[in-house]
């Protein structure tokens, strides 16, 4: 699924460095770009150039949802999904670009019922503006549902060619493990990719029993929060004062000791590449077992090149091993 359009000589080679979705036949750019803010902090017009520069860049894997932007006063949920697909019909390019979207957070299609797996994903597939979705994920687990019925109508929406792959987010290990195992038991759509809670201030939320299940399972993890709001980028420093919605999450890592130990060791490795700090917490997180592509977001073009900068990126090992002492 990649552009065969020539890509520039300064940009990264798409045919280098996409990596495989798990078991899946996707190929993914290392950095999936997070639609969170289109339609939100990203207007419509900010929001085109920035995939426009991602895709230039040899970016192809979008990530959004059907409830951003329903937080903000006066939306209702699917804001992103409407721009990605204005987008994707203005360029020409729905084949050459990996969708994924979510299901359980909408406020007109709440829950993992069957039922509302299957609306909430024609609501979706109309504001995308196409007929198919590369990759769905539950976006919070319900445990009131029964796997069994959540696992059944995804591998409807499969069997209909609405839906291509099916992921998971924010998912108990047991309920994760008894969802692969319905699959496998009933030859039924089986999860590919896990959306998990993973950076280098947060990897308790990740590493252990969930980690170690998507790895036995062949699952591509795709973690969120991958700059912890903003936080792993190295604008939030002891004095400054950061003008954004996330500051106050974002801000308080200062006062760990872990928070402090992975700016410093960010920064020496930083200043031994001559990258930006962001690009190699990234690069941190895309070279973790299972991990095929961290999810980050921009506002603006300008902000771009130190998230796109991680295909290009490789730490030595003792580079992530110092990464990884400072974060534990």
């Amino acid at each position: 699924m990649t552009s065969s359009s020539p890509s520039s000589s300064s940009s990264p080679s798409p045919s280098l460095s996409l990596r495989k979705l798990g078991s899946s036949d996707l190929e993914v750019f290392p950095l999936s770009l997070g639609g969170n803010v289109f339609g939100w902090t990203a207007d419509e017009a900010a929001s085109f150039a920035v995939l426009d520069a991602y895709a230039a860049a040899g970016g192809n894997f979008i990530d959004t949802a059907d409830s951003y932007s329903a937080w903000v006063e006066g939306h209702r949920g699917g804001e992103s999904e409407t721009v990605v697909g204005k987008w994707a019909k203005a360029r020409g390019n729905r084949a050459d670009v990996v969708i994924a979207t979510k299901v359980s957070q909408h406020p007109e299609y709440q829950g993992l019922t069957a039922a509302n797996i299957k609306a909430a994903a024609d609501a979706s597939l109309r504001r995308l503006g196409t007929d198919y979705i590369d990759l769905y994920y539950t976006h919070f687990d319900k445990p009131d549902v029964p796997v069994e019925a959540i696992i059944g109508a995804l591998d409807e929406l499969v069997q209909a060619g609405k839906v291509r792959y099916i992921g998971a987010s924010n998912i108990s290990p047991e309920r994760l493990e008894a969802s692969l195992a319905f699959s496998d038991r009933e030859g039924l759509a089986r999860y590919v990719a896990l959306q998990p809670h993973y950076n280098l201030v947060s990897r308790d939320t990740y590493e252990g029993e969930l980690q170690d299940l998507a790895e036995r399972s062949g699952l591509a993890a795709v973690p969120y929060s991958a700059l912890a709001s903003g936080f792993l980028t190295g604008k939030y420093r002891p004095g400054t004062t950061v003008d954004s919605p996330r500051a106050g999450g974002a801000s308080k890592h200062l006062d760990t000791e872990r928070g402090r130990n992975v700016l410093t060791a960010l920064d020496e490795i930083a200043r031994s590449h001559d990258v930006p700090v962001a690009t190699v917490a990234l690069a941190w997180l895309a070279a973790r077992p299972t991990v095929a592509a961290p999810i980050a977001s921009a506002r603006t073009v300008e902000q771009l090149p130190a998230l796109v900068g991680v295909a290009e990126l490789a730490l030595t090992e003792a580079e992530v091993a110092r990464l990884t002492e400072a974060s534990a």
